[in-house]
């Protein structure tokens, strides 16, 4: 083996992993002690407002948005090593992940909706991945369109992910009339429950405040939020158009898989494009998917110097954490 082979291997390890985690804990540590002010979420969700999601003390809910992001990387990690829908063993896509979420500091300081999305996205893709062709899994599309329903109720972004479920049980062969009605019920239980015990009444829904991604263009100084969500979102699209073209010769249950990540990939790009106020929301799951397709790029791709992607995105990440740290110096 080339050297030049044993730093694609090293970047695809459980090593390069480790080291990313380590340094997202670092730029956490880093941009408490800076004082960086969580960003806000000032969009509220159907019934609730969500603004920052803090836990206690500051140190308090960093560290338990920093756990969920490693949580959320184990799952996705799990879930390859379970259904293989990357053909490869690699640890790419959780240390890209890593790396994207690293690029912005202050999505790290606080417990968040963000962080919440990318994790209730994982949990869900599980069971949804396991009902593969499965004609009476009615309870686990009633689970996961009640779960994303429950979560908009505080956040309007996670209505964001219910078309890609759907596009996604489609895919997966087990959509039919119970699996409609257990659609419809899944998201009408929310609102029984929450209305039906008084947590809320009908005059507590708010509608959604989008400012569009068009209204920040052109703007100087030029936002460092908007270049890291142009940046994620070429590359997450890029790579998915050229990694959908080797992923089509996948037999269908791989292909299937992998369609729903491009889904859901689309519906954050979407999302960015035309609700930018909530960009820290999207941006984590956003960074997620694009973290899968950046490791399908790598393992399918066969020339000797495609590290040199994964030392740009290192670099990119690296400059943007300054770039958002010096803002709070």
């Amino acid at each position: 083996m080339t050297s030049r082979e044993h730093i694609n291997e090293y970047f695809n390890g459980r090593p390069f992993m480790i080291l990313c985690a380590l340094a997202l804990m670092v730029a956490t540590a880093v941009a408490l002690m800076m004082g960086v002010q969580p960003q806000v979420d000032e969009t509220s969700g159907i019934f609730f407002t969500d603004k920052g999601t803090d836990v206690g003390s500051p140190a308090l809910s960093a560290t338990v948005n920093v756990l969920c992001l490693l949580v959320s990387g184990g799952i996705i990690l799990a879930l390859n090593k379970v259904f293989s829908y990357v053909r490869s063993v690699t640890h790419l896509m959780v240390s890209s992940f890593f790396l994207l979420q690293l690029a912005n500091p202050a999505g790290l300081v606080s417990f968040n909706a963000g962080t919440m999305l990318c994790l209730v996205m994982a949990m869900a893709a599980l069971p949804l991945f396991a009902a593969f062709q499965d004609r009476h899994s009615q309870r686990i599309i009633f689970l996961i369109f009640a779960m994303v329903v429950a979560g908009s109720m505080f956040h309007y972004g996670f209505l964001m992910l219910l078309p890609a479920f759907l596009l996604g049980f489609f895919n997966m062969g087990v959509f039919n009339l119970k699996g409609l009605l257990a659609m419809l019920f899944g998201i009408v239980t929310p609102f029984w429950i929450v209305l039906g015990l008084g947590l809320a009444a009908p005059a507590d829904f708010a509608a959604p405040h989008i400012h569009g991604i068009w209204t920040v263009v052109g703007q100087t100084p030029v936002n460092p939020l908007l270049v890291l969500a142009v940046v994620i979102s070429v590359l997450g699209i890029v790579l998915a158009v050229i990694n959908l073209m080797t992923i089509m010769n996948y037999r269908m249950q791989t292909r299937v898989y992998n369609y729903f990540f491009v889904f859901v990939l689309v519906s954050m790009v979407i999302a960015l494009c035309i609700d930018f106020s909530d960009v820290a929301v999207y941006l984590p799951l956003l960074g997620l998917m694009v973290g899968i397709q950046i490791a399908h790029a790598h393992t399918l791709g066969k020339a000797p110097f495609r590290y040199v992607l994964i030392l740009l995105l290192m670099a990119v990440c690296l400059t943007l954490c300054i770039i958002n740290l010096s803002f709070h110096f």
